[in-house]
């Protein structure tokens, strides 16, 4: 079997109504796929005015706002209007992305008709109930979440971190990498700006501390702003830079004084923004990769980050940034602060990032994950 006689249904919970790194990958999976002849259907929620424009034909999944979240949608159980158009479409393979309810009738309709099922891990879904006190949640949505992973075929880790973690939670047997690429003729070091600086209040001398993704609670906005607040009480001179929008922008803007806010930025604007960075500092531990770690490496930017999944198989500590326990707020602004003052290191572990990001190609990356479509089909016809 080759790629172009793939025939995947792919079933998202977000695949282009809020932007995020997660629905970024599976557009640009979807777009390579499409270029290689395969044939996709993407069954996701649709709302009138998406961030934007899918890749690929998208069938709309019958979806509710999430309570307290509603930017976010939740699918529902799948319609005799979706399941007539996947009986027309006839998939070889099934792709879930997301444990939602129609992620688990997807994984149902697919094992009574013996299609293989792919499951691709995009976050610590486990480790959200923390930022809401309710930590007591965890060993009772990773059970939720076993089960799920348990009825697919294998599934697919953005890192080998994040695999190893799968593998302690016992979620599945046969879990391979999907990693991620960046677009290196976007993001690079040559996009840094000075002029661009200056324009929006930064001094040539000064340090900027960089913020980039969603601004919600689950990123480490706490441990973000606490850090902040220590380096100031250490008199480190510093300006932080975010970029990034979100329901938590309010309470964020409020607790980092000072702070230049972008909002969302995308394309070349990002990357200079990125590359306008002396340091990102990403203090997540939700991430199961990083996509904005290694943007911000492959503008020549050291990152200062949580040791934690996909961030720990990214940052080589001490060589293209820092790698610090969670929650340190001591360990982060020491940390920081050392690169602060320092030029020359910001230089050499920048430099270092941004060659280690020339090893994320996208195309390479994507056909790993169609060659697993196309292996597990065979294991389940020999089966």
């Amino acid at each position: 079997m080759n790629t172009a006689d793939l025939r995947i249904a792919l079933f998202s919970g977000n695949y282009n109504y809020v932007r995020d790194g997660a629905n970024q990958a599976l557009n640009r999976l979807v777009e390579y796929l499409l270029r290689q002849e395969a044939a996709v259907r993407v069954y996701a929620p649709k709302v009138e005015h998406p961030a934007f424009e899918p890749a690929g034909d998208l069938v709309g999944l019958p979806n509710i706002p999430i309570p307290g979240r509603s930017e976010y949608r939740a699918p529902l159980a799948l319609s005799p209007r979706v399941r007539k158009d996947l009986r027309q479409f006839k998939p070889n393979v099934v792709h879930v992305s997301s444990p939602d309810m129609a992620g688990h009738r997807a994984v149902t309709w697919a094992r009574k008709r013996k299609l293989p099922v792919l499951a691709s891990v995009h976050t610590r879904f486990e480790t959200y109930p923390r930022y809401y006190n309710m930590a007591w949640l965890e060993p009772v949505l990773e059970s939720m979440l076993r089960r799920f992973y348990q009825r697919c075929s294998g599934l697919v880790a953005p890192s080998p971190s994040m695999a190893d973690v799968l593998r302690k939670q016992d979620m599945n047997a046969d879990i391979g990498i999907w990693s991620r690429g960046v677009d290196r003729d976007i993001f690079n070091s040559r996009r840094r700006d000075l002029a661009w600086r200056r324009s929006i209040g930064i001094a040539d001398e000064e340090v900027v501390i960089g913020f980039l993704g969603r601004l919600v609670m689950e990123k480490g906005l706490d441990v973000f702003a606490d850090t902040v607040r220590i380096l100031r009480e250490r008199g480190i001179s510093h300006r932080v830079l975010v970029i990034g929008e979100g329901p938590a922008h309010e309470w964020f803007e409020s607790h980092v004084s000072g702070g230049i806010f972008l909002g969302h930025q995308q394309g070349a604007d990002l990357a200079r923004a990125v590359a306008g960075m002396d340091l990102l500092f990403n203090p997540s531990i939700t991430e199961t990769f990083g996509n904005v770690t290694l943007e911000a490496m492959a503008c020549g930017v050291p990152v200062v980050a949580a040791r934690a999944t996909g961030s720990d198989s990214l940052v080589h500590d001490n060589a293209t940034g820092r790698l610090i326990t969670p929650g340190d707020t001591e360990g982060f602004a020491g940390a920081i602060a050392t690169y602060v003052n320092d030029p020359g290191l910001r230089a050499v572990h920048g430099a270092a990032g941004e060659t280690r990001s020339l090893e994320f190609s996208w195309d390479r990356i994507n056909q790993t994950v169609a060659d697993t479509y196309i292996r597990l089909i065979g294991e389940k016809a020999a089966s």
